[in-house]
């Protein structure tokens, strides 16, 4: 077959960016297929001034919101500064029953959602990678803990993660920078909770944010965070990670890599001669023309259920259902991370201190539930993130006032508040998928993805017990009025499927071609020169962010992707 490139990269973010940078530092040539628009380090940054001076206080209106951006605009990252950054939801349809709705939060530009993401990294720990085949939920990962850790180690060194060393079996260390420090209020609460809870332990938050440059991160231009917490805005400093600033421009500096942008993949293309893939077909979303595109090899980064649509929309006669699909499995098993719940509360005894700057980073409560305690009736578990500040002006919003005496008390800020975040983990369930619609298309012709996800028993149970846990370790803190974000009159209390927005699933990994898409390298089980490295390959969801596991299983796969280049193996 003949080759336009050696590897084709669908998508440019989280994990595109990684697969660009890897090859391309190996010698081989690299195009990275974007179905949305350029977006320049930098120079397409905008909107750094503060909220009062722009338009709607940095709010969308609320007729725009509701006609384009319906599900979009619930995100608490889409604002009028970050627009630029998400799509219309009216130019980009995808359906759901009605009694189960999924928000799909969708960054279509030059370098994905990696420009938007919280930028949250914590590695998994060996638990992660065990308990599906313990408690029979799931099938078990084709790889553990120790398999990933040396890559953990090799992304880390190139983002750049500010955190501490704490040693905790069920969140190992990283290769760490040094810590944006907690303020008092987060000390108090962290002292006050480990007094009261000895198996819990709370600890700086891990982020992707330089405190402290390497040689190589100054050399790609990136600098030291300015706690400015503009960073979904776009960081012009390259302060934190994400492939405009990192990935892309290592892979660039190569003159490997090709990188084509408003190119809409709508299917990869099988070789039936060959049992392989030889390329992939796309769509100009400027004007609507399609074109094809050859390689040897292709890595399909584009997000969990972009991947997947893609991948069904891939048919043949030896895949009618999709490519890579013998297993009947490829869009099951569709996963995000349980939140919504938690509490808030006030923090008395501090009023005469405050804190400088807008540190991107607060606390984290690692796992505890089944790890260092044993007691609770449900499985997996869950973890919190939370901060403690003082709030600003912007409390305006929702208290009550008017006039010169509300303008008057905001010149102070108001009492220390302490926020918990319950972040939780999802069982796998064949049930829960996404499939291609069998007659809504979108503007290219394209099959709409139609997702179908609900929450089940054991979510349910994690919502209750967790946010008990956050109002207990509130009130042990000394925190008053405290809230629980949890209705008990609700069947459902936390947020809908997506909100998390760390989808997985779709395409996951395993050791039986029977149950699985993909092998213990992210190589598809029926196509061996393709592979898939974005959420898609997730077997579980454990409870920690996972951009960061995303990351290190594509740096892996590329590895050994790159050594059967070299062998001829594809």
């Amino acid at each position: 077959m003949s080759a336009d490139f050696d590897v084709i990269v669908v998508g440019s973010g989280m994990t595109g960016g990684w697969a660009a940078k890897e090859f391309a530092e190996a010698g081989f040539s690299v195009a990275v297929i974007e179905r949305g628009r350029n977006i320049r380090h930098r120079t397409d940054y905008k909107d750094f001034e503060p909220p009062w001076k722009l338009p709607y206080l940095d709010r969308i209106p609320q007729d725009e919101a509701a006609r384009d951006y319906p599900v979009q605009s619930t995100l608490y990252a889409v604002r009028g500064s970050t627009l630029q950054y998400w799509i219309r939801d009216s130019d980009h349809p995808y359906y759901t029953p009605e009694d189960r709705p999924f928000r799909w939060y969708q960054g279509y530009s030059l370098g994905g959602r990696s420009v938007t993401w919280s930028r949250r990294v914590f590695r998994w720990g060996p638990q992660d990678f065990l308990e599906n085949s313990r408690d029979g939920h799931g099938i078990d990962w084709p790889i553990r803990y120790e398999d990933l850790a040396p890559w953990y180690s090799h992304v880390e060194k190139f983002i750049g993660v500010m955190g501490t060393y704490e040693n905790l079996p069920q969140l190992p260390d990283s290769e760490f920078q040094a810590a944006m420090p907690l303020n008092c209020g987060e000390r108090v609460l962290k002292e006050r909770v480990e007094q009261a809870f000895p198996t819990r332990n709370v600890i700086n938050s891990r982020g992707a944010h330089i405190t402290e440059p390497t040689k190589e991160q100054a050399e790609l231009g990136r600098g030291a965070c300015r706690y400015r917490n503009y960073c979904d805005r776009g960081c012009s400093f390259g302060a934190y990670f994400s492939s405009l600033s990192a990935t892309l421009p290592a892979a660039q500096r190569t003159g490997n890599l090709t990188i084509l942008t408003d190119s809409l993949v709508e299917s990869v293309i099988y070789d039936d001669a060959s049992g392989r893939a030889a390329g992939i077909r796309y769509v100009s979303t400027a004007d609507k023309s399609r074109h094809e595109l050859r390689a040897r090899l292709i890595f399909m980064c584009a997000s969990t259920i972009a991947t997947a649509c893609v991948m069904l929309n891939s048919k043949s006669e030896r895949f009618p259902n999709g490519i890579a699909n013998s297993s009947g499995v490829l869009g099951r098993y569709l996963m995000d991370h349980i939140l919504g719940v938690g509490a808030d509360g006030e923090l008395p005894g501090l009023e005469d201190r405050y804190y400088a700057g807008r540190a991107p980073a607060g606390i984290y409560i690692p796992r505890y539930a089944n790890v260092t305690e044993h007691d609770r009736d449900v499985l997996r578990g869950w973890g919190f993130q939370g901060r403690a500040s003082r709030p600003s002006w912007e409390r305006a919003r929702w208290q009550p006032g008017i006039g010169a005496d509300l303008k008057q008390r905001l010149h102070q800020p108001g009492p220390w508040t302490v926020g918990l975040s319950l972040f939780g983990e999802m069982l796998p369930d064949k049930d829960n998928r996404v499939t291609l619609h069998p007659s809504k298309t979108d503007r290219y012709g394209i099959p709409s993805p139609y997702i179908d996800v609900h929450h089940g028993a054991n979510e349910r149970k994690i919502l209750k017990l967790g946010t008990d846990d956050a109002v207990a370790m509130l009130k042990a803190a000394g925190c008053v009025n405290v809230r629980a974000r949890y209705d008990e009159n609700k069947d459902w209390s936390g947020g809908a499927p997506g909100e998390g927005i760390h989808e997985m699933g779709t395409a996951r990994m395993g050791h039986d071609p029977a149950e699985s898409v993909l092998n213990r390298w992210n190589q598809a089980h029926d196509v061996p020169n393709l592979f898939v490295t974005d959420g898609a390959c997730m077997v579980s969801t454990a409870t920690q962010n996972p951009s960061l596991t995303y990351m290190a299983l594509t740096a892996r796969a590329a590895d050994h992707a790159i050594g059967l280049l070299k062998d001829g193996s594809i």
